[in-house]
């Protein structure tokens, strides 16, 4: 499908009273909604074996509701009270890599040091990897997932003990 053709069809989507078309071809899909006032939402590409880059986005999404008290209370870290433990949670919704590529080591381990701003993982969202870094010094005493695995919003991934 034509970069030309799905930017006219957002103009259509967008000029008429539809709010969604979904197109799905072999080894291509495309869905295509715009927001409607009130509700939150994007005009956006997927595609399934191709990449997939955003075309439009509308305001964001509202922040999600508070978690509950057992759960981590920050975006994207937490804080025991009770300890000196700190965990690291995901900030967004993707897949979890625990190295930059499948052929290098990980950024971090069981046992390693890190200190604030270090790389701890990757996660890939949308076709974009985002590296989330270390919000504290400390050692790493727990991972919480498996390499490439999906990791939801706030799912913890890692437990550090502060230093």
């Amino acid at each position: 499908m034509e970069p030309t053709f799905i930017k006219e069809l957002i103009q259509l989507i967008s000029e008429s009273s539809i709010t969604e078309v979904k197109i799905e071809r072999e080894g291509f899909k495309l869905k295509i909604s715009k927001s409607i006032p009130g509700i939150q939402g994007a005009i956006g590409v997927a595609t399934s074996g191709y990449g997939a880059t955003p075309v439009s986005t509308a305001a964001p999404l509202p922040p999600a509701p508070p978690p509950p008290s057992s759960a981590p209370t920050s975006e994207t870290t937490s804080t025991t009270s009770s300890s000196n433990l700190h965990t690291v949670v995901s900030p967004m919704v993707g897949t979890f890599y625990r190295a930059p590529a499948p052929d290098k080591p990980n950024y971090v381990n069981v046992g390693d040091v890190v200190h604030k701003g270090q790389v701890l993982c990757i996660i890939e969202a949308m076709k974009l990897f985002n590296e989330i870094e270390s919000e504290v010094s400390g050692k790493i005493v727990k991972i919480l997932v498996e390499n490439a695995q999906p990791v939801e919003y706030e799912q913890p991934l890692f437990v550090i003990e502060l230093t």
